[in-house]
């Protein structure tokens, strides 16, 4: 069987998300609040809530309406920061295809996310994107790891995620986990796997 990577992407293909007081300005709530509302309803989003769904959900918890509009720009402004990928890591997935290795990116993020990040130039590297929003699980329930490992026809996969619950659960699943630390720290374990 092929040996695959696989890659996690925020926090560790993206630069970590800080327009968080940009959105709670959007409507008009107060930055620590609007973060805690953020968050709590992230999961659900991940499993596959619709845009709408979440952007309304997040407002009526902090008392405002949210039309169709006013979730699109949400989503925009949302999307446009969490789509800054990280320079260093970009790197690291360029060299390793350039090496015939073969990548597949799985993340927990919104089918409409999924989307837009396939839409930019340097996701023509992986052979796989794989979003939670798509799968209706999500990191690091069992069935992911079994979802994808059947797509890739392996599971002999060498995972980086920033979580490490979700490295535990690759590991759980047979594949190799490791906590993401940075793109050298990716190279040198690469580099100790024989992958690079």
């Amino acid at each position: 069987m092929t040996r695959w990577v696989v890659f996690d992407y925020g926090n560790v293909l993206s630069e970590p998300h800080t327009g968080l007081d940009a959105l709670a300005g959007v409507l008009d709530a107060p930055a620590d609040r609007f973060e805690e509302v953020y968050w709590s309803f992230r999961l659900a989003y991940d499993h596959g809530m619709s845009d709408l769904e979440y952007w309304r959900s997040v407002g009526k918890a902090l008392g405002v309406e949210v039309s169709e509009g006013l979730a699109a720009e949400l989503n925009r402004a949302d999307f446009a920061v969490w789509l800054r990928a990280s320079r260093p890591a970009v790197g690291l997935v360029a060299e390793l295809a350039a090496a015939g290795v073969p990548l597949a990116l799985l993340s927990n993020a919104p089918s409409s996310f999924g989307r837009a990040l396939a839409e930019q130039p340097w996701t023509r590297h992986f052979d796989h994107l794989v979003f939670s929003g798509d799968l209706g699980v999500a990191k690091p329930a069992p069935e992911v790891w079994a979802s994808v490992a059947e797509l890739l026809g392996s599971s002999d996969c060498v995972f980086f995620d920033d979580r490490p619950e979700n490295v535990a659960g690759a590991v759980e699943a047979g594949w190799t986990g490791v906590e993401w630390r940075g793109a050298e720290h990716a190279r040198e374990e690469l580099a100790r796997l024989g992958v690079l």
